[in-house]
């Protein structure tokens, strides 16, 4: 599929998400560009999973006259056309991809959306060399062969990204990526992303814990009770004041080498 540049990654107008009575995302409006990287930054129950869930069309906004949301200039898709868009790493694939499958066959996959290999997929030596390929530049390839129950949160993360990569999406998403990762593998973790940002890939990162947040994101999206509460450069948004009143407590902040702690 070709991509026309000056068309948005995502376009979210007046979106408005409802799971069960409480209204999870409240009229939210955002655009994201192809290429940019940026982190959906709050803390638990202000809507940025579902923010993520409507993207991989597991929540579906309320219909209006007044709302759109619109992902590469679409708002119809085919949802494993999608998926081959739109690399997704969550908690919840993670859960899933916990079974008797090697690191290969779960990366080979992703050409799938599935979850392991079946008999009716079709693979091809393209698809082989690809998984092949995107394993050895992550620094994965000893994974290949071991079985992903027996892996390490961290080892088992960094299979995630891989498969998400391995059919070159435009986007990679990540929800609280860092999530039951010591700290050698969040480390790890973080300098994969890293890379992954600076060869073009849009990094769409999700989580409450600010180290997430690398470098080479520069844009932060606040959001509180499932609204936007601020949306701009990073210097801007990541400061005591903002971060106090979305996390409703008193901060404190460090910057060292372009990564931020709070406490």
């Amino acid at each position: 599929m070709v991509m026309n540049s000056d068309v948005p990654l995502l376009d979210y107008r007046g979106v408005t998400v409802h799971r069960g009575e409480k209204a999870a995302l409240d009229n939210v409006s955002l655009s994201i560009a192809v290429g940019e990287h940026v982190a959906i930054l709050g803390p638990n129950g202000s809507g940025k999973s579902t923010l993520i869930k409507t993207i991989t069309r597991e929540c579906y906004p309320i219909r209006d006259g007044g709302s759109s949301l619109r992902i590469m200039g679409k708002d119809v898709w085919n949802v494993f056309e999608l998926r081959s868009m739109l690399g997704i790493v969550s908690n919840d694939l993670m859960q899933t991809c916990t079974r008797d499958y090697s690191g290969y066959e779960i990366v080979l996959s992703g050409f799938f959306s599935s979850i392991g290999i079946w008999p009716h997929h079709r693979v091809t030596p393209e698809m082989e060399e690809r998984v092949r390929d995107i394993m050895e530049w992550l620094e994965i390839g000893h994974l290949a062969e071991r079985d992903t129950g027996e892996m390490s949160s961290g080892e088992a993360r960094r299979i995630l990204i891989a498969r998400a990569l391995v059919h070159e999406p435009k986007a990679l998403l990540l929800d609280e990526p860092a999530n039951s990762l010591d700290l050698r593998a969040a480390h790890e973790l973080r300098e994969m992303l890293r890379r992954i940002a600076r060869v073009g890939t849009s990094i769409l990162l999700v989580t409450h814990h600010l180290p997430d947040i690398i470098p080479e994101i520069e844009r932060v999206i606040l959001m509180n009770e499932g609204r936007v509460h601020r949306d701009g450069r990073k210097a801007e948004i990541i400061t005591p004041v903002l971060l106090g009143e979305v996390f409703r407590t008193e901060v404190r902040l460090l910057e060292r080498d372009g990564y931020f702690l709070m406490w």
